[in-house]
């Protein structure tokens, strides 16, 4: 499991956008990859999948 912060997620349109807190790599996340819901700045934790344009958090919980 990976460790970020949600910088930004928009819940009318189900996505947004995670930093990883070890390089600073953004993810993309969608809510069918949330387990838990988030907000901006909610410390998180996920796992990485290869989606259709890179890779994607899955599996997102708050930490």
């Amino acid at each position: 499991m990976k460790e970020g912060t949600v910088k930004f997620f928009n819940d009318s349109k189900g996505f947004g956008f995670i930093t990883d807190s070890d390089d600073n790599q953004e993810y993309f996340v969608h809510v069918s990859g949330l387990i838990d819901e988030v907000r901006e700045n909610d410390k998180v934790t996920f796992d990485l999948k290869e989606g259709r344009k890179g890779l994607n958090a899955v599996d997102v919980k708050l930490a």
